[in-house]
């Protein structure tokens, strides 16, 4: 179960990061622009972050196996759209479709974490679920590039084709019903509405949902530029910039590990300090190096190794945080809480597809901005609601 969890958790990553190092070639066979494709990855953003606000209610009230099935189902079929794409249009209303399908592993995932862990076990599982989750970045970059070099960009889709057909399978043969609180009236549009009126009343849920948010954020404004900036500007090729990423990703790995084992001992508020410190001086110090002109791969790497490490901090953590106090509402939780970083991490990646020069300086504005409003996100809203002194 905890492999099968993983590998539909994975699904948004796989969805974003495998193809990553075809987009330059994407480019080119498609004969369009840098802006242009990068919309094939904001506008997964964008449908991933709407389908996010239907499939927790949707579970809440028919719980979580028949919304994981479908969703895998739209997946697939978006997913063969994409593979026979006659131009950017099509394939950019295709990965929209993909999303739609996309987002019900994540979202569905972490609640099915929530049901079977509970609240005090729950961080620590999803921080295991993550570092193993890093895996979907660490190697898809690797393998999709070698696959856009031996075949085409197409490739990378006729893999997920497989993969996602294959998730679907195993979701019907192993996972059950964890949903023990079904809510006869969690659809309800006027019941959705307070339900998510009321989380966003709570000032802790508040703060690690935006902490969660704009962490997220800044990583996808460097998943985004990252290709056009070490393949364009540096001059690697998809194979190396597979691997360039991939060590950046053993950050990820690095924190979320070492949460997993700490989540019982230091908690999960001193372990989200930790990690929205760490990040945000990380990004600082790449955004500093690219203002003085240092356009060097090592002034991007080393940082965001950084940067990623404290995101394995704080993205279990925070959703741990922000899904404990509420057994009743765990999938509207999880699906505002998706919603909120899909949504930013949209933004930041608009932001990087048009603001991109051949300079690293708006990919690492975008990524210490998303990480010094994380901090302070934490700062104004968690860190007061954790040392509020008992009643």
């Amino acid at each position: 179960m905890a492999i099968l969890l993983t590998t539909l958790v994975a699904l948004g990553p796989l969805s974003t990061d495998f193809y990553l190092p075809s987009l330059p070639a994407m480019t080119a066979a498609l004969g369009t622009d840098v802006a242009h494709t990068q919309l094939t990855l904001s506008v997964f953003l964008g449908g991933f972050a709407v389908g996010q606000l239907f499939y927790g209610p949707l579970s809440d009230r028919f719980g979580r196996r028949p919304l994981m099935l479908t969703g895998l189902a739209i997946f697939v079929l978006a997913s063969i759209a994409c593979a026979l794409a006659p131009n950017i249009e099509t394939l950019i209303a295709a990965r929209f479709a993909q999303a739609i399908g996309a987002c019900a592993g994540p979202v569905l995932g972490r609640t099915v974490v929530r049901d079977i862990y509970g609240p005090k076990d729950s961080a620590r599982m999803l921080s295991y679920i993550s570092a193993a989750m890093a895996l979907a970045p660490l190697v898809g970059p690797v393998f999709g590039g070698w696959l856009s070099v031996a075949f085409s960009w197409r490739a990378t889709f006729v893999f997920l084709v497989i993969y996602s057909a294959l998730q679907w399978v195993a979701t019907w043969r192993l996972l059950t019903e964890s949903n023990r609180h079904p809510d006869p009236t969690a659809i309800q549009p006027r019941r959705i509405l307070a339900n998510y009126a009321t989380l966003m009343r709570d000032t802790t849920y508040r703060g690690v949902l935006l902490c969660n948010g704009l962490a997220y954020a800044g990583m996808f404004a460097f998943i985004s530029g990252a290709p056009f900036v070490f393949i364009n500007l540096f001059g690697f090729s998809p194979q190396t910039m597979g691997l360039a990423f991939g060590l950046m990703v053993s950050g990820f790995i690095t924190g979320t590990m070492s949460s997993g084992r700490l989540a019982s001992r230091r908690g999960p508020e001193a372990i989200l300090t930790a990690g929205v410190v760490i990040s945000s001086v990380g990004g600082a110090v790449m955004l500093a190096l690219s203002m003085v002109g240092w356009q060097h791969p090592a002034a991007i790497m080393v940082p965001m190794w950084l940067v990623t490490c404290g995101i394995g901090f704080i993205m279990p953590n925070a959703t741990a945080i922000a899904l404990a106090p509420w057994p009743t509402m765990a999938g509207a939780a999880a699906s505002l809480m998706g919603f909120v970083q899909m949504a930013l991490a949209a933004l930041f990646g608009v932001f990087v597809g048009h603001s991109f020069v051949d300079s690293t300086v708006p990919m690492a504005a975008a990524i210490s901005a998303g990480m010094g409003g994380a901090l302070l996100s934490y700062w104004l809203w968690v860190r007061p609601a954790v040392h509020r002194p008992a009643p």
